[in-house]
């Protein structure tokens, strides 16, 4: 899926993520940047972890929507097949 999409080069820069810190980019040294949202006229609107959070759910949101239409994300409230809890979720919605 990954090669349906640019990998463009960035020579000063690099971005990583995890499930935990989201996005975080870095100078090629290692030194924090920001993340900032750019007008066509060079202005920057929004920069900073408000950025870099808001992208980060939107990249998640994102998957889990193709998660669930792909039927690969399937969301229980209770353990599948656990007989007890399932009989119990059935007498208290009666």
């Amino acid at each position: 899926m990954s090669e349906m999409y640019p990998n463009p080069e960035m020579p000063n820069a690099i971005i990583s993520a995890n499930s935990s810190s989201g996005f975080v980019a870095t100078t090629r040294d290692g030194k924090p940047l920001r993340m900032a949202l750019v007008d066509e006229e060079g202005n920057i609107i929004e920069a900073g972890d408000p950025v870099r959070w808001a992208a980060w759910r939107v990249c998640t949101e994102t998957l889990e929507n193709l998660w669930q239409c792909e039927g690969w994300l399937v969301v229980h409230s209770s353990p599948p097949g656990d007989p007890e809890v399932i009989s119990r979720l059935i007498k208290a919605a009666a």
